[in-house]
């Protein structure tokens, strides 16, 4: 029986047959350890299975084998790069030339591919930023309504815009004022005396027996007829000198007096019996006749008796209203009241006294009136003091006032120019106070476009007024002309840049003006018969020719451009170069400009042609436009690209083929007027043209024939150098032809000699000699070619060299 001392030797040798000879540290745990330890290893574990078994839920259900994807994304490749060229040691001197020159090739080729694709993606910005500012103008030009503003046009808003009823032809209305601006541009083109544009075609309006639309250019003459605006000023600052601020006012105000007489006339001619007016001529019977039928006891309160039994200042205000102030002064004079200073007032006013006199009489009347007549009950007194003094300017008047011809001559009655005093009209004030605080809603604009067109005129904000007029369908084309008229009176205020919105306010001009964009009103109004109408078109686009844009094109011509390459009506607007050299006329040559002439705008056409890669078009509007180097550089570029393919009916080559014998001969007639270079590639490429149609026909005798007289390759060793040494005073566009020249030349040798050597074909130089002569002689001009290849000092593409 085993004693204690050798149970303790097998236990230690059993722990050291299990240990081995591995030396592992003694760690114990307690069994709280333990439980952590594997309560953290079970969460880890349990959350990755999961995560993978919600994943092969999610992507099996949609047929993804989730452990193939790593295998399939190792398929995969990468986008091609070049391997970095493995280090070596510095003494092996072969190994590191050799690193050297492929880290060269390969630093090279990275360096140009970088260039190559920056400039591909420049160009393409490039293109494409010009496709969307034609867009973008297209989009500006086809909004009909106000264009949005740059800067706030305070909180009024248009409340409508009337849908634009499309038609691509010309209406009745339409018709009548192209034909008359054509006649007004031939007149100016003429040389003829420049009629006024608002009295043309105000009298042009008559014929369309339109009652408002005759009322809408009466306005426009009256508010027109001021003193002559300069050329090339700035029409927001001569409105709003006092002098012009004083007599827009008169003019508004004279319009409304006159209306109002005519007013009154119809209702008497509609009241016959009750008027009793009888047959004598004046304001006077007239105004006597109309209180007559117009107060039947709506009126109570009213003071200081009658004449001529009518009561006094419904008599001295509808005299003043109609405009008629002798009248009103005949009414006081005749009344039994004392009013000496409103009198003296009349008598001053008539005489045409200094404002200065004026107001003094208007400060006393002022006191009068606060201390006696504010407070009347005769409403029409008060607004007779108040309209002579210049009383109350807050006053509004509504018993008498009641419409809003009367409020607007109210307030034009009492607008004044350098008074100190606070109690009158401003009138930049008024022209605030209608457009932005009452504005479009306050007047009811969608059903009384009218009414809201003419306050604006009449308080003198065309711009404002014309905007909102060409909104409306059946008075876009009135707005239109209007603008027009005063635009070439110079009263008409534009902005700076043609590409503002339609309606725009400049921060540095005194509120509320507004700045009318007639470039795009225009080009809106024609949109709809451009495509249609290019006579009409040309004559509204004519009247462009005072502005520019921002490089200081002139934007007739740029209106033009876009007409021209949109309708691709070249031979109907340029006219067409005939054999002799001399063009035809056409729609173009109507306008005389010598600033922007036919030539000059088919020269702007031709560049933008070329920017879109139009090159046959760009030539033949280069070609009007008496533009050699560019028609020549041109056919040089088209003719490098497909002089070497073989002609095809309707092919780019067959096209131009024709054009560059017609040029040349009519350039060699006139005389080249461009530099020798551009003419001696042009001419060479020419000739490579028949060189390659003797080629495909295989007609190779006369392909050699015209190869040696180009003098482009050498045949001979003799005249090897002197190729080299011409080749690098060739033009690009010849350089691009040469490898194909190479090997047409090649092939035909080669033709030759199978021909000669199964004693099919012996060349007419070569008669003399032996077969084997002639074979070598072949050899010897193969191989001419070769050396005159290697030596030539241009990167030939990477399969002429294997193939020649």
């Amino acid at each position: 029986m085993s004693d204690f001392a050798d149970l303790l030797f097998e236990a230690e040798k059993l722990t050291h047959e299990i240990e081995e000879t591995t030396e592992l540290p003694k760690v114990d745990r307690s069994l709280r350890q333990v439980l952590e330890a594997s309560n953290e290893l079970y969460t880890r574990v349990a959350q990755v299975g999961a995560k993978d078994i919600q994943a092969n839920l999610l992507l099996g259900s949609k047929g993804v084998d989730l452990p193939r994807i790593a295998q399939k994304l190792d398929i995969i490749s990468s986008k091609r790069t070049f391997e970095s060229v493995e280090p070596v040691d510095d003494v092996d001197i072969t190994a590191c030339l050799e690193n050297e020159m492929r880290n060269c090739v390969l630093s090279t080729i990275e360096e140009e591919h970088k260039k190559c694709f920056g400039a591909i993606m420049e160009q393409s910005w490039e293109h494409i930023q010009g496709e969307w500012k034609q867009e973008k103008r297209k989009i500006l030009n086809a909004m009909i309504g106000p264009s949005g503003n740059f800067i706030t046009l305070g909180k009024q808003k248009p409340t409508f815009v009337e849908p634009s009823v499309g038609s691509a032809l010309m209406g009745k209305e339409e018709t009548v004022y192209a034909s008359k601006l054509i006649e007004y541009n031939l007149a100016l083109s003429r040389g003829l005396s420049k009629p006024n544009a608002v009295l043309f075609f105000a009298k042009t309006s008559e014929e369309f027996n339109d009652s408002k639309v005759n009322e809408m250019w009466e306005m426009i003459k009256y508010m027109s007829e001021l003193p002559s605006f300069p050329h090339g000023s700035d029409p927001v600052a001569i409105r709003g000198t006092d002098a012009i601020i004083e007599t827009m006012a008169n003019q508004g105000r004279k319009y409304l007096e006159n209306r109002y007489k005519v007013y009154m006339s119809n209702i008497i001619n509609e009241n016959l019996l009750r008027a009793q007016r009888g047959g004598i001529p004046g304001t006077y019977p007239l105004v006597k006749s109309f209180v007559g039928i117009r107060l039947q006891g709506e009126y109570l309160g009213l003071q200081d008796g009658q004449i001529d039994e009518r009561p006094l200042w419904p008599m001295v205000y509808y005299c003043l209203r109609s405009g008629d102030l002798g009248a009103a002064l005949h009414c006081l004079k005749a009344a039994s009241v004392d009013c000496q200073n409103l009198i003296k007032i009349l008598e001053l006013k008539l005489n045409n006294r200094p404002r200065t006199e004026i107001f003094k009489h208007e400060d006393t009347v002022k006191f009068d009136y606060r201390r006696f007549i504010r407070n009347s009950t005769d409403p029409f007194k008060r607004i007779v003091w108040a309209v002579l003094g210049c009383c109350d300017a807050l006053d509004e008047h509504t018993e008498v006032a009641k419409t809003a011809d009367d409020y607007l001559w109210l307030k034009l009655s009492l607008v004044r120019i350098d008074v100190p005093k606070e109690d009158h009209v401003d009138y930049k004030e008024l022209q605030k106070t209608i457009i932005d605080e009452y504005g479009e809603t306050h007047y009811d604009a969608i059903n009384q476009p009218h009414l809201y067109f003419q306050v604006l005129v009449l308080t003198g904000q065309f711009e404002a007024a014309f905007e909102f007029l060409s909104r409306i369908e059946r008075y876009r084309v009135h707005a239109v002309h209007m603008a027009i008229a005063l635009n070439e009176i110079y009263l008409l205020a534009g902005p700076s840049d043609c590409a503002s919105p339609l309606l725009s306010i400049d921060p540095a001009d005194p509120k509320p003006f507004r700045r009318l964009n007639i470039v795009r009103l225009i080009m809106i109004y024609v949109r709809k018969f451009e495509l249609i109408c290019y006579n009409e078109t040309l004559h509204y686009f004519y009247l462009l020719n005072k502005f520019s844009d921002s490089n200081g094109t002139s934007m007739y011509m740029i209106c033009v451009s876009d007409l021209v390459q949109e309708s691709r009506e070249y031979e109907r607007f340029f006219g067409k170069v005939q054999r002799s050299g001399v063009r035809t006329k056409g729609l173009l040559d109507e306008f005389y400009n010598p600033e922007v002439t036919p030539e000059r705008v088919a020269n702007l056409v031709a560049g933008q042609l070329v920017d879109k890669g139009l090159f046959e078009d760009a030539i033949d509007l280069y070609d009007i436009a008496n533009n050699q180097p560019e028609v020549l550089s041109l056919f040089c570029t088209l003719l490098s690209q497909v002089v070497h393919l073989p002609p095809q009916e309707g092919s780019l080559r067959n096209r131009i083929h024709s054009r560059v014998r017609e040029l040349y001969s009519r350039y060699c007639s006139d005389g080249f007027k461009c530099p020798p270079n551009i003419v001696a590639s042009f001419t060479a490429l020419k000739d490579l043209l028949v060189f390659f149609d003797h080629y495909h026909a295989k007609q190779y005798m006369m392909a050699l024939k015209n190869l040696i007289d180009l003098q482009l390759v050498p045949l001979r060793v003799e005249d090897l150098d002197e190729r080299v040494s011409n080749f690098k005073k060739l033009n690009v566009d010849v350089c691009k032809v040469l490898p194909d020249v190479l090997l047409a030349t090649m092939n035909i040798l080669y033709e030759q000699y199978q021909k000669i050597k199964a004693n099919e074909f012996i060349p007419s130089r070569l008669k003399d000699l032996s077969v084997d002569a002639q074979l070598e002689d072949i050899r010897n001009q193969a191989k001419v070619i070769t050396n005159f290849t290697g030596m030539l000092p241009y990167r030939m593409p990477g399969d002429t060299n294997s193939r020649l």
